[in-house]
C-alpha cells in the first residue's frame, strides 16, 4: 500500500461520493508510482548479454569489466536492477534514503544530504570519482541518475558550508530548478558534464527525469552531458532573485573569475568527450501521467491529460487548474483532469510545507460546496521540508476547516500548508517512494 494513512484519507470524505472519489484518486496515484518503479524501468533494458539503448543493442561481450555508479532518490533501485542482471566489478551509489542499500559484495551505498548537501555527499562523490578514474578503455561504465542528484553528488569549488548556504538561498528564492542547477553547475567539479570529462571508456547513463520536459543538462545538474549555460548566467540568476549580495564570498569569487575567463567553462554539448556517452531517459513525468490517464479510464472516468509541463507559483497554478477543470466539465463532460510538472513556492512565512500542499491549500475555498476532489502529490514521497508527500481536499474541506477554526488564507500567508492539512488529517503520507518524476495533480 503506497499511502500509509489511506483508510483515513478516504474516510475524511463526508459523503459516499466524496469517499469514492478520494479512493479513486489514491488508486490512480498508486498506479502512476508503480509505473516509474526504478527497478522495473532499468530491468526492462537489460539482459545478461546486452543493454537496450535508444537506437541499438549494446553487446556486453565487447567489454572487459562493468563498473556502476549512481546518485539520486531512485539510485538504489536502479543500481540493484543492474547488479541483479549484470556482472558488476565495483560500484557506489549515493542516496538520501537512510535505509537504502544495494545488495552486492563489491558495492558501497552512501547516505548523503538532500536537498542540502552534506559531508557524506562529498565523501560519496569522491568514491564515485575514484571508480571512474579506475575504468580502462576496455571497460563499460554504467551511471544511474535520478532526481536529488544535484545535492547528493557534490564536489564543490567552495567550502561545503558556503555551498549549503547558497543552496538554501536559492531554494527559498522561488528560483526554478533549471536556474538553481545553473548556479550549482558552475561551483562544482562534477556537474555540467564534468563527471565524465576524463573518462576512458564507454558510458551508459540511465536517467529518471525530475525536470520539466526532460532537459538532460539540468537533471541532477547534467553531470554526463554538455552544458550551454555560463558563469554569467549563474551570476544573473543570483541577481535576479536579489540574493547576490548575501551569497557567500567564495561563491561570488568563483563565478566572477569564471565570467572573466579565469576558470574554464563547463564542457559544451558538441565536445568530443560526449561521443562515448549514451544518455537514456528511462522514466519521466509523462510516463506517470499517461499511466494515470489509463487507470482513470479503467475506473470509468472520462479523463484528460492537461499537461506534463506545469510550472509557476504553486498557489497560482492550483487555482488555474480548478478553473480549467470546471470549464472542461461544462464544455466537454470531462470528469477527471490530470496534470504534472514542478511548481515553485516563494517563501514569505516561517511555516512548514511544500509546493504540493501549498497548491492544495490555495484551492480549498474554491472547492467549497462542490463535489470536487483535488490532490497534489510529490512522486518521491517528500513534499518540501515536511513529512508529507502532498495533500488532498474536497468540497467539504473548507467547512471542516472552519469547524476547527482553521483559516486557509492565514496558513497560506505563512507557508504553513503542512500544519493546516495535518490538523485535518489530509496530508498524504508515504515516506520516500524510491523514485522521483516531479509532481502529479488530479482533479475529480
Amino acid at each position: 500500500m503506497l499511502f500509509k494513512n489511506e483508510k483515513e484519507l478516504i474516510e475524511n470524505g463526508h459523503t459516499q461520493l466524496l469517499q469514492d472519489k478520494r479512493k479513486d484518486a489514491l488508486t490512480i496515484l498508486a498506479a502512476s508510482v508503480e509505473s516509474i518503479n526504478p527497478y522495473s524501468v532499468i530491468s526492462s533494458r537489460l539482459t545478461e548479454k546486452s543493454i537496450q539503448l535508444d537506437h541499438e543493442q549494446l553487446n556486453l561481450d565487447l567489454f572487459q569489466n562493468i563498473f556502476l555508479v549512481g546518485f539520486g532518490k531512485a539510485s538504489v533501485g536502479m543500481a540493484q536492477a543492474v547488479c541483479d542482471t549484470l556482472t558488476v566489478k565495483k560500484g557506489v551509489v549515493i542516496t538520501n534514503d537512510p535505509t537504502g542499500k544495494v545488495t552486492h559484495p563489491a558495492f558501497q551505498s552512501i547516505h548523503g544530504g538532500h536537498p542540502i548537501p552534506n559531508e557524506n555527499s562529498i565523501q560519496g562523490t569522491q568514491e564515485i570519482e575514484d571508480v571512474i578514474a579506475g575504468c580502462s578503455s576496455e571497460d563499460l561504465l554504467i551511471i544511474v541518475i535520478s532526481g536529488g542528484g544535484s545535492a547528493l553528488l557534490c564536489h564543490p569549488k567552495v567550502p561545503l558550508e558556503d555551498m549549503q548556504q547558497t543552496t538554501r538561498l536559492l531554494l527559498k528564492s522561488g528560483a526554478t530548478i533549471t536556474e538553481i542547477n545553473t548556479v550549482r553547475k558552475h561551483v562544482s567539479y562534477v556537474k555540467g558534464g564534468n563527471l565524465v570529462k576524463n573518462v576512458a571508456c564507454r558510458v551508459v547513463a540511465f536517467i529518471i527525469s525530475d525536470v520539466v520536459d526532460d532537459p538532460l543538462e539540468f537533471i541532477a545538474s547534467g553531470p554526463t552531458c554538455g552544458d550551454d549555460t555560463t558563469y554569467q548566467d549563474a551570476i544573473s540568476i543570483l541577481k535576479k532573485y536579489q540574493i547576490w549580495n548575501v551569497t557567500p564570498q567564495s561563491v561570488i569569487h568563483v563565478l566572477t573569475d569564471g565570467a572573466n575567463g579565469l576558470i574554464p567553462e563547463t564542457p559544451s554539448r558538441d565536445d568530443d568527450i560526449f561521443m562515448k556517452v549514451d544518455n537514456i531517459i528511462v522514466a519521466n513525468n509523462t510516463l506517470a501521467c499517461e499511466t494515470a490517464f489509463q487507470k482513470a479510464k479503467e475506473l470509468g472516468y472520462k479523463p484528460i491529460l492537461l499537461s506534463t509541463s506545469i510550472v509557476g507559483e504553486a498557489r497560482d497554478v492550483g487555482k488555474e487548474l480548478v478553473y480549467k477543470s470546471n470549464q472542461l466539465v461544462r464544455e466537454k463532460g470531462i470528469n477527471l483532469c490530470i496534470a504534472g510538472g514542478e511548481t515553485t513556492v516563494t517563501i514569505h512565512g516561517d511555516g512548514k510545507g511544500g509546493r504540493n500542499q501549498e497548491m492544495v491549500l490555495s484551492v480549498v475555498e474554491l472547492l467549497a460546496d462542490t463535489e470536487q476532489v483535488f490532490v497534489s502529490f510529490a512522486t518521491d514521497g517528500i513534499d518540501g521540508m515536511s513529512p508529507g508527500a502532498g495533500a488532498i481536499a474536497d468540497g467539504e474541506t473548507f467547512q471542516r476547516a472552519k469547524s476547527y477554526h482553521l483559516h486557509p488564507q492565514t496558513y497560506l500567508q505563512n507557508n504553513d500548508s503542512y500544519s493546516f492539512f495535518k490538523k485535518l488529517n489530509d496530508v498524504l503520507l508515504t515516506g520516500p517512494t524510491g523514485t522521483n518524476v516531479m509532481d502529479l495533480q488530479i482533479i475529480l
